[in-house]
């Protein structure tokens, strides 16, 4: 990737993710780990109620830890 090219889909909310709650993704794919056994909608509403995140931030973690697990 270029320095020019943008980060698109679920990656481009990373550095807000990490901004707004104090942890490094990585760190929210450890609680993915944990419960990787739960459907995708499941996984969102876990980030939600458990973590206080926004729809929009869970759903992007989810969504890219899923593509990367091959899930």
């Amino acid at each position: 990737m270029t320095t020019n090219e943008k980060v698109k889909g679920p990656a481009s909310y990373f550095p807000s993710i990490e901004k707004q709650y104090g942890k490094p993704v990585e760190h929210w794919f450890k609680v993915l780990d944990a419960i990787s056994d739960r459907k995708h909608m499941e996984q969102v509403a876990v980030l939600k109620s458990e973590h206080k995140m926004g729809h929009g931030h869970a759903n992007a973690l989810v969504a890219y830890h899923k593509a990367k697990r091959g899930s």
